[in-house]
């Protein structure tokens, strides 16, 4: 039941196993380590030099803190400045792994070694310090090349970042992981989902007590870059009389830990997202965090128009609720953003491989391009503006949310389903514009399309959004 690599051609196949061991690049020189960790300490970045030139025994802590908080811009330019040659790469081979399914490993290592796999890392962890606003950016471009490398990155992103927030990894355990990333692409993502899960209900997955660790069992479904995953954030309950819930962290190659290859959807068919099944799979005590009572899931808290950041000042335990509930709705808002990235930049693709096709395309009856008609000029322009209107309200969502500002963080939920639906009108109106030749798999826009749809696997159901905010709006009483 274990997928292996043995059925991919040679030049599917990484060089080194993704699942944190050391990555080499397409040359089969070592990948360039443009990432965030270090073997000396978790502070130090990745070329082994104190970061911005100063010692941590230099730094008071005020100033430390206020760095760590700051990104790296230089670091995120230089690794912005290579996203169109790695574009280009995913491009060139996005057909073929949609085609059979198979995982792009050139793709991430390419992704890695531009040094955008670890955008998100913090600067106390030696890395850029990437914000939401990066993040976004990015996702927007690799959408364009291959959805399902822009999926894959995207999760690793947002892992790194709630390290940076939330610092929930034991320092020895992130240390690994950085040093994993410094050898090669170290991929990680929560894995959540279970099959006839539903919202409310307790995780299936067991945790049992085993010696001074834990013994974990059960099945993960939709877990996105399954196979070459380096770590995985299991949630699970434990067997306790009133069970606990929490996370523990799981390396990808544990003993007991198989890949169902259950992924054969429409679209994002490299993503990998297949099942993990976890057969008494050992985890040290250190590496279950938060663990905690077990409470209803329950709807999504201010999703469109609460403020989560304004109860969290109590105190005692209603205020540590009150912020852990915060920092879950922070955590969702870059989600919600970082996948609404995903679903423009594909829509994207396929606005340019329109436009190409309408100066191109010239019909028996007409003696001019399709472009050159009123009808297709006007059906491009309601594409390209419905395109600008999700882009600029996921750029100007973004940096609001990196300011830490309550408001932005309630509206990603209902930013995310305008985006989704934009996204995916667009496309689907190409396809329309073009007939025939946009449904032949001779053409990228039939993928694109498939890919778009598919893009709802991370979405939240719009019932579930839209009923939040009709809430939060009859809650506001009206006011703006």
């Amino acid at each position: 039941m274990t997928t292996t690599t043995a059925d991919r051609s040679p030049a599917d196949r990484p060089s080194a196993p993704l699942r944190g061991t050391a990555g080499r690049s397409d040359s089969g020189q070592p990948a360039s380590g443009r990432t965030a960790a270090a073997d000396a300490a978790p502070e130090a970045p990745a070329t082994g030099q104190p970061a911005s030139g100063r010692t941590a025994s230099s730094r008071t802590a005020t100033g430390s803190a206020a760095d760590d908080a700051a990104p790296d811009r230089t670091a995120v330019t230089a690794a912005l400045a290579g996203l169109p040659r790695v574009v280009d790469l995913l491009a060139a081979r996005a057909e073929e792994h949609d085609r059979d399914a198979t995982f792009p490993y050139q793709g991430i290592e390419a992704v890695h070694e531009a040094g955008l796999l670890t955008l998100t890392v913090s600067r106390r962890y030696g890395g850029p310090g990437g914000t939401l606003a990066d993040v976004v950016r990015v996702l927007a471009q690799l959408g364009r090349g291959d959805a399902s490398v822009a999926v894959v990155t995207a999760f690793t992103l947002l892992q790194h970042a709630e390290q940076a927030r939330r610092g929930a990894w034991p320092t020895a355990g992130y240390r690994r992981l950085l040093v994993e990333s410094r050898r090669g692409p170290a991929l990680v993502t929560t894995l959540s989902a279970e099959p006839g899960g539903r919202p409310g209900e307790l995780p299936g997955t067991l945790a049992r007590r085993d010696g001074d660790g834990w013994s974990l069992t059960g099945r993960k479904t939709y877990c996105t870059g399954a196979e070459a995953l380096a770590w995985m954030a299991v949630t699970a309950r434990t067997d306790d009389p009133e069970p606990r819930v929490g996370t523990f962290l799981v390396r990808g190659e544990s003993e007991g830990l198989e890949i169902d290859p259950t992924w054969d959807q429409l679209g994002l068919r490299a993503s990998a997202s297949h099942d993990v099944v976890l057969e008494r799979v050992r985890v040290p005590a250190d590496l279950a965090l938060g663990l905690g009572p077990a409470r209803p899931m329950g709807a999504r808290a201010g999703a469109a128009g609460a403020r989560p950041g304004a109860a969290a000042k109590a105190d005692g335990p209603a205020g540590a609720d009150a912020q852990e509930a915060g920092a879950a709705e922070l955590t969702r808002a870059w989600h919600d953003l970082a996948l609404s990235a995903v679903a423009i930049g594909v829509a994207r693709a396929a606005e340019a491989w329109l436009v190409g096709f309408l100066n191109q395309r010239t019909p028996a009856n007409l003696t001019e391009p399709l472009g050159t008609l009123p009808r297709y000029r006007c059906a491009l322009g309601e594409i390209e503006a419905q395109l600008i209107g999700a882009e600029e309200l996921v750029a100007g969502l973004a940096p609001r949310v990196d300011r830490g500002e309550p408001d932005a963080v309630a509206r990603t939920g209902p930013a995310h389903l305008l985006a989704t639906r934009a996204a995916t009108a667009a496309v689907q109106q190409a396809v329309a514009l073009t007939g025939n030749p946009g449904l032949s798999r001779r053409h990228p826009l039939e993928r694109y399309l498939r890919d778009v749809l598919s893009s709802r696997v991370h979405l939240a159901p719009d019932e579930a959004v839209l009923e939040a905010a009709g809430r939060a709006a009859l809650e506001r009483g009206g006011r703006p």
